[in-house]
């Protein structure tokens, strides 16, 4: 089995994809990364406007085809009639596990009160974990910070490689059982 985590990152954006301004989202995860993992990793990324057509296809290929363990996308989630980034994510999901939205907007309320308008999702497509992340940077970096405890486990329990973070960023979380 390849050890190597294979990440898929997202970033999903009108203006960003037409070159208005420049992405934020992908280099935010990508450093978070850098300095949370500890397993080796590489990412798969794209940069994408909001069409939910082109997110599902987006989220199918980098599930399917390039069988990467973790999907992130950034962006998307809020009501406006563009955000349809968790109706692409629930379109593709084999399953859905509510407790990473749950947990995402109960982070993301100890920060900013507008957090209630967030749709983020999280599911399960074959052998990949996907989750709706925000858009800002500092929002990324609190998010991860609040929820990628659990993820280790979870991509254990579908069949991907043994994560193993720096505990100086996140510590992964595993019962004592597993």
């Amino acid at each position: 089995m390849n050890t190597t985590l294979k990440i898929g990152l997202v970033s999903i954006s009108d203006r960003a994809s037409s070159g208005v301004y420049q992405d934020a989202g992908l280099p935010a995860l990508h450093d978070w990364f850098t300095r949370a993992l500890r397993s080796p990793w590489q990412s798969i990324t794209r940069l994408i406007p909001d069409e939910q057509a082109l997110i599902e296809a987006t989220l199918i290929e980098l599930a399917d085809r390039e069988a990467c363990h973790l999907i992130l996308t950034t962006g998307g989630t809020g009501p406006a009639p563009r955000d349809v980034t968790p109706e692409a994510t629930l379109a593709v999901a084999h399953k859905v596990m509510p407790g990473f939205g749950e947990q995402m907007r109960a982070v993301s309320l100890k920060f900013v009160p507008t957090a209630i308008l967030s749709r983020q999702v999280g599911v399960i497509r074959g052998k990949s974990l996907i989750l709706n992340l925000p858009g800002q940077p500092k929002a990324i970096k609190e998010t991860l910070d609040g929820i990628f405890a659990a993820v280790p486990y979870c991509i254990d329990l579908i069949g991907g490689p043994t994560i193993e973070t720096n505990p100086e960023i996140i510590t992964a979380f595993r019962p004592k059982s597993a």
